[in-house]
């Protein structure tokens, strides 16, 4: 019998919090931008996250503005 874990992301609103939390610990580089691969990667390596949880916490975090 294989026991699976739940994944910390799974919950869109989850991922979305975490990428905020990431978001706002990055120095903007020009009007108040931050370059995207500073997220990314450590969500998806640091973190553990799959592409499919980084999709849906991006689309959930722009939904709530």
């Amino acid at each position: 019998m294989k026991h699976v874990t739940e994944r910390p992301f799974a919950d869109p609103q989850a991922a979305a919090r975490k990428l905020n939390e990431l978001a706002a610990s990055i120095e903007p580089v020009q009007d108040g931008r931050i370059h995207i691969e500073k997220i990314n990667y450590p969500f998806l390596f640091t973190l553990e996250g799959s592409g499919t949880e980084f999709r849906a916490g991006i689309r959930r975090a722009v939904e709530k503005g």
